[in-house]
């Protein structure tokens, strides 16, 4: 199988091929790995490659045999490093796979490797020390998002058709977004956390993907959904497959319109301008749209404020630990100063503020519950702005404390934390791009707890009226990528 054919197919076509005996799964590893040569000394979203564990046979499940990329962050595979993107866990290997380690296998998907994050997942861009930024394959000058920065480069530029992704304050629909794919964020107790984790991050974190099709993250929920033994809490399972209901019509729905944040940056024109045009897909879907307040059950200040101490707290524990299992000193030779700053933050939580935060979180998910009663879904644009320029994000971080970074990460994603608090799902959908630059501007759609099967119906109506899988970017694997300036 050539690289070219590859890229044509997303992971339920290539599932089909291996099945139907046109292709051999040695033949689809192949291109992947060729794939991923390809393009990723000018993205450098692909950390690490490995040998393939797995060898599950053709048409076992609808993803049997499909390369795939894990993220180096909030999963662990036997044998293989998992060093969080930050050089205090360098060199660190797991001892066992995770409950969704073991998911992903039974689902047939093949391992390839790791893709790159930000240092402990803490940013929405992946530029870490540890192994350099990740970059965009639409304009390798900017960022490709975070803090599942690599898996959506990777994806977008054809390395695989699906790869692994986290999200604890847009982490996957942040990269989707800049990336031009599609990311769903599932309701928390979607996707199990364990057995390491009963929840990450007090249950703003959650498990799941980017892909290019909206059928194959569809199919993936399916086969990773569901509790683990030990489990705190797991949502309601759906009655219908989630890749069944990608091809049913949604009917008509009411969707409150959000075009400015609660708190942060102002929309920018270009994402304006794309929110209007999915608006006006929207209503000639027959959906009513309307223009929406929606109150978040605080201020913004205390919103980013309860946040930042839920994180930070998290954040310190986390770092101790590892610290004292490696060995290694909690200092600037092992933490970015934005990482480091937010250690010594957390460490300063006292009890009182850390119930407070989680306090506000129920208040959020009350107040969003409350809006979700009366809409069946809320858009709002993923993002307020175009992807930055690498080296945005981190200008001045030296000079920030915990609570400044935090902000920072708010004021630029303003749109995607509220439902990490609340609980509920919400995806990016690569509906439009800009009109000057051609670069991808995501749409997010939010729906009530558990109404994952409503934003697939949604997801598959759009992508069936304005398909964007004849869009790729300047570094694809179907052809040859121009080498970047300055690079060896």
């Amino acid at each position: 199988m050539r690289v070219s054919e590859y890229v044509r197919h997303d992971a339920v076509g290539l599932a089909e091929l291996m099945a139907e005996g046109e292709v051999s799964p040695a033949e689809v590893e192949a291109a992947a790995r060729e794939a991923v040569r390809t393009v990723d000394p000018a993205i450098r979203a692909v950390v690490e490659t490995w040998p393939a564990d797995d060898r599950p046979a053709p048409g076992s499940t609808p993803l049997a045999g499909v390369p795939f990329l894990i993220k180096d962050f909030g999963i662990s595979m036997a044998g293989r490093r998992t060093e969080m993107g930050s050089r205090l866990a360098a060199g660190h290997v797991a001892r066992s796979d995770s409950f969704l380690m073991r998911r992903f296998r039974r689902a047939g998907l093949v391992t390839l490797g790791r893709t790159a994050t930000p240092e402990l997942a803490y940013s929405i861009t992946t530029e870490p020390v540890l192994y350099g930024p990740a970059r965009n394959p639409w304009d390798p000058g900017r960022g490709a998002g975070g803090s599942s920065g690599g898996a959506g480069a990777a994806v977008a530029a054809g390395a695989v058709p699906l790869a692994h992704a986290t999200d604890a304050a847009g982490s996957l629909r942040i990269p989707a977004a800049y990336n031009g794919l599609f990311g769903l964020k599932p309701t928390r107790g979607r996707v199990s956390m364990g057995p390491a984790l009963d929840e990450g991050f007090n249950g703003l974190a959650v498990q799941g993907c980017v892909s290019r099709t909206v059928r194959d993250s569809a199919a993936l929920l399916d086969l990773i959904r569901g509790p683990e033994p030990g489990d705190p809490y797991f949502a309601e399972q759906p009655r219908i497959p989630y890749s069944e209901e990608v091809t049913r019509a949604p009917g008509p729905l009411r969707i409150g319109v959000l075009p400015q944040a609660w708190g942060g940056r102002r929309t920018t024109a270009p994402v304006a301008d794309a929110l209007e045009r999915t608006v006006r897909l929207l209503e000639s879907l027959g959906h009513r749209t309307e223009e929406v307040a929606v109150g978040l059950g605080a201020g913004w200040e205390e919103f980013v404020l309860a946040n930042a101490r839920l994180s930070t707290a998290n954040l310190a524990a986390s770092v101790d630990s590892l610290a004292a299992a490696l060995g290694r000193p909690v200092d600037s030779s092992t933490l970015e100063p934005s990482t480091l700053a937010a250690h010594r933050y957390g460490q300063r939580v006292s009890g009182p503020q850390f119930v407070d935060a989680l306090a506000l979180r129920n208040r959020v998910a009350r107040a969003l519950a409350g809006f979700f009663g009366t809409h069946d879904l809320l858009l709002t644009p993923t993002l307020p702005e175009l992807p930055p320029l690498l080296g945005a994000y981190g200008e001045g971080a030296e000079a920030l404390d915990g609570l400044g970074w935090i902000d920072r990460l708010n004021d630029r994603s303003p749109f995607t934390m509220a439902f990490n608090v609340a609980g509920t799902p919400a995806m990016s959908v690569p509906l439009t791009a800009d009109t000057g630059t051609g670069l991808p501007v995501g749409m997010q759609f939010a729906a009530g707890l558990g109404r994952e099967d409503l934003l697939f119906r949604l997801a598959g109506q759009l992508e069936r009226a304005q398909p964007w899988s004849g869009r790729t970017p300047a570094v694809w694997a179907g052809a040859v990528p121009k080498p970047l300036r300055g690079d060896s």
